[in-house]
């Protein structure tokens, strides 16, 4: 818990950093608090797979990050505070998209963008993290 303290301390100084440059372009705001929001859950996730030695499968998603699973398989060293406070929306109030496994690794974490939509461009393209504004 306290490395997801630090981490959320951090992104907060360099939100605090980067959020006068961005003010006058919302749209990239949102893109950059979902990056960081991927980050985040990521981290999240791989204390998770620590305590566990798996990621939550794509039936127990992210929610498996808040409170203790029921679905098998049900993880026996489940953190008691959590691994989140809270269930995570993205920056324009979707769901995030958790597959585990992923189509294109392990796990795969990302914002479906605007539209709520897969894929898109601009605006309505996913984030993905480390991969930008597409996958």
């Amino acid at each position: 818990m306290i490395e997801i303290m630090v981490v959320v301390i951090i992104i907060g100084v360099l939100a605090a950093l980067v959020a006068p440059k961005i003010m006058s372009r919302p749209e990239e705001a949102r893109r950059i608090a979902a990056e960081t929001d991927i980050r985040t859950i990521a981290q999240a996730l791989d204390m998770y797979r620590m305590d566990n030695s798996r990621y939550p499968t794509t039936e127990q998603g992210l929610k498996a990050l808040v409170e203790k699973p029921a679905l098998s398989p049900v993880p026996q060293r489940w953190n008691e505070e959590g691994y989140l406070r809270e269930f995570p929306k993205d920056p324009w109030g979707n769901d995030y998209v958790y597959l585990s496994p992923g189509k294109q690794s392990k796990m795969d974490l990302y914002s479906r963008g605007a539209d709520g939509q897969d894929g898109g461009e601009g605006p309505d393209s996913d984030v993905w993290l480390g991969r930008g504004a597409s996958k």
